[in-house]
């Protein structure tokens, strides 16, 4: 299956999913007060959904995996600051999983792709 565009991506999909939730949660008024971890939280998120679409115009698969990359670990910051945003109680126990479950799921989605693509890589002339 050729993708013609960075917005036919799963990982892509589910990374703007993401940062939709981060973005709900940081409008909750002490999560929103909070403009450090706000900000940072917020720049995760769109980090992800950004690299992906930037990596999509990269010039080789190697170069495309490597923005991949770092959208799966900015996945993993968005869950380790979704800690810091449960234990200061700006999110509750169901909003904290729900988003936690979907930064898993962008992060599960984004590592497929990689693999998916170093199969493909290893197939070229």
């Amino acid at each position: 299956m050729k993708i013609d565009r960075f917005e036919d991506i799963k990982a892509w999909k589910l990374a703007r999913e993401l940062t939709l939730k981060v973005y709900g949660l940081t409008k909750k008024k002490d999560f929103a007060g909070d403009y450090g971890l706000k900000q940072q939280i917020q720049n995760a998120a769109g980090s992800a959904m950004h690299n992906i679409a930037e990596g999509f115009d990269s010039e080789t698969t190697a170069e495309f995996i490597r923005f991949l990359r770092y959208a799966k670990r900015t996945c993993t910051e968005v869950q380790s600051e979704l800690y810091v945003a449960f234990d200061e109680k700006y999110i509750n126990t169901d909003e904290f999983q729900d988003v936690y479950e979907q930064a898993r799921q962008t992060r599960a989605a984004v590592h497929g792709f990689i693999k998916y693509l170093k199969t493909y890589q290893n197939r070229e002339p």
